[in-house]
């Protein structure tokens, strides 16, 4: 028993030491470069499985382009979990900005105007911004649990969502609105989806050097030369890939590529502000030190009650960008917009490596959730799996993801 003992220690240990060795070599989160293996694996599995109809450049730009909703509403539940609080309401206050929006821009404002839509999508974000004030000042100032606030917020604005149009479905939507849903003009093209991959490039190479520059000028340990030039590789890689598939799928009929669609350019631009609040603001950081210690960060100063609130904001604004993408794909505003979403935002969430805990959570890593979450689903219509069936996957994946990072923060 002992000698048995006393083996599997030194193997363990070499394994240890070999992942500590990878994180300092290469500065990246080893439980993300697993999620990446895992979203690897589960794209080959499907290719396989669908005869090589999942990786088509046509089926990657549709994934594209149905991971934005949810993975925009996942970069603020990332907040909102990590803060220690939950929100089951995101999708009905998906479904009620929604609706606000499609009957402002068809019933109330005059079709045609060249106002309209722009005008809608500031209406629906204050929505937004509202409905997360309401909920935030509940869960903040009167100590009403967030579970209960946005379980009541579910139903009311499910609720609201119907009574807007008394269940009718609204449309069509104003014509340039609808290229916001990635349609059939609703993507930059092949010039310039190569031009915003170049400059994507630049950027990578640019925010590298910089870091590189500003550790040395403090200080601190910096990745070896070789490493920075894999990573910057692997970026190049990733966003020139990115670029060619979506330039690879056709407009139909024609020979015209369809480029990055507009959704996954609106997600990438959420993901650089949320990441930017995340790790830069006083806000974010404020944020993770309520998730890490609530009490010793009221001792410390922060404004517990009005960082809160303001992350249920945020979280109001995200579903109402979210709401606009729907809308404008729909080409309509419906009553089952955003059903049982906020399953799927929390999902990637923790998918994405996001402890419900508190303290521990990743923009980038809410990003993968929803991609790998989308994925799963992607597949399993393309494979005619029933919906009942899709759930209970889904459902066993989400356990799978919790266990692992429970184990994950065991072992750390």
């Amino acid at each position: 028993m002992n000698e048995q003992t006393t083996a599997a220690r030194p193997k363990n240990q070499g394994f240890k030491n070999a992942v500590l060795a990878l994180e300092s070599t290469f500065g990246i989160d080893t439980r993300m470069l697993a999620m990446v293996g895992a979203l690897l694996i589960i794209w080959i599995i499907l290719a396989v499985m669908t005869d090589g109809i999942f990786l088509t450049p046509r089926n990657l730009y549709n994934l594209a382009v149905q991971s934005t909703v949810v993975g925009i509403m996942a970069t603020g539940m990332v907040l909102v979990i990590v803060a220690r609080h939950i929100d089951l309401s995101v999708g009905s206050v998906l479904g009620t900005t929604g609706m606000v929006i499609a009957a402002f821009q068809v019933e109330v404002f005059p079709i045609g105007a060249f106002w309209n839509w722009p005008l809608t999508i500031v209406i629906g974000l204050a929505l937004g911004a509202l409905i997360g004030c309401w909920q935030g000042y509940w869960i903040a100032y009167r100590g009403v649990p967030a579970f209960v606030v946005t379980l009541a917020g579910f139903l009311m604005f499910r609720g609201g969502a119907w009574l807007i149009t008394e269940g009718r479905t609204v449309a069509p939507m104003d014509v340039t609105y609808q290229v916001l849903g990635g349609g059939i003009n609703g993507s930059i093209g092949f010039f310039w989806s190569w031009v915003l991959g170049i400059l994507a490039l630049i950027a990578v190479i640019a925010v590298s050097m910089y870091s590189r520059a500003k550790h040395r000028k403090y200080g601190c340990r910096v990745k070896p030369m070789w490493a920075e030039v894999v990573l910057i590789l692997i970026a190049a890689a990733v966003i020139l890939g990115f670029v060619e598939v979506m330039n690879s799928y056709y407009k139909p009929h024609t020979e015209i590529p369809r480029g990055i669609p507009v959704p996954v350019l609106i997600l990438i631009c959420v993901v650089l502000v949320m990441g930017f609040v995340s790790k830069v603001t006083k806000f974010g950081r404020y944020v993770f030190a309520m998730g890490g210690n609530p009490e010793a960060a009221e001792l410390s100063g922060i404004d517990v009650k009005k960082t809160t609130l303001m992350v249920f904001v945020v979280m109001g604004v995200l579903c109402a960008i979210a709401a606009v993408i729907t809308t404008a794909r729909l080409n309509a505003g419906t009553n089952s917009m955003g059903m049982l979403a906020e399953l799927s935002v929390i999902a990637a969430a923790v998918i994405g490596g996001t402890s419900l805990a508190g303290g521990i959570g990743s923009v980038v890593g809410a990003i993968l959730g929803a991609v790998v979450m989308q994925s799963l689903e992607n597949g399993m219509v393309l494979l005619s799996v029933s919906s009942a069936m899709r759930q209970v996957i889904i459902g066993l994946v989400l356990i799978a993801a919790v266990w692992f990072d429970s184990m994950y923060r065991r072992r750390r």
